[in-house]
């Protein structure tokens, strides 16, 4: 019923220069676009920053709760790398690469006994909401409780 009839079809393997040059083609757009990312990385020491002076004011709050006594927090641009010094009383918070800053440097936070936070003697921060903007991140501090977020 079946006949042993051969095809005269070939069949084709591999691909043809199109293809290759196309495949090659897509891979160096994406490449142009994506390495950039890749050798950039300005947005991670931007959120460094941001962690870095977080983490000292949350450790200067903290601070000022355990001893019962007000704790300075004081961020400045460094002399040489950055450095938080979270031992030393008033804690001293040095960072570089700080792309943009909602404060001046330095600037300094007081934190008082119950760990609320002031810029200056008894006065309460300033800013909007007590808000700092470091590299892009938003830390905000609430005036009640000293909580930094």
């Amino acid at each position: 019923m079946f006949s042993s009839q051969k095809s005269n079809v070939a069949i084709q393997r591999g691909f043809t220069m199109v293809e290759l040059i196309t495949v090659i083609i897509i891979a160096g757009i994406l490449g142009a676009i994506v390495a950039p990312k890749f050798f950039d990385n300005s947005d991670f020491q931007n959120r460094t920053a941001a962690d870095q002076v977080r983490a000292a004011l949350k450790f200067g709050q903290k601070m000022a709760i355990a001893q019962r006594a007000s704790v300075s927090v004081m961020v400045t641009a460094p002399s040489a790398s950055s450095n938080c010094n979270p031992v030393a009383v008033p804690v001293t918070c040095e960072i570089s690469n700080l792309v943009s800053l909602s404060q001046t440097l330095p600037f300094s936070v007081t934190f008082d006994a119950l760990g609320r936070p002031y810029s200056s003697g008894t006065t309460p921060i300033v800013s909007p909401n007590n808000t700092i903007t470091v590299g892009g991140a938003t830390i905000t501090i609430e005036q009640e409780t000293g909580y930094v977020h």
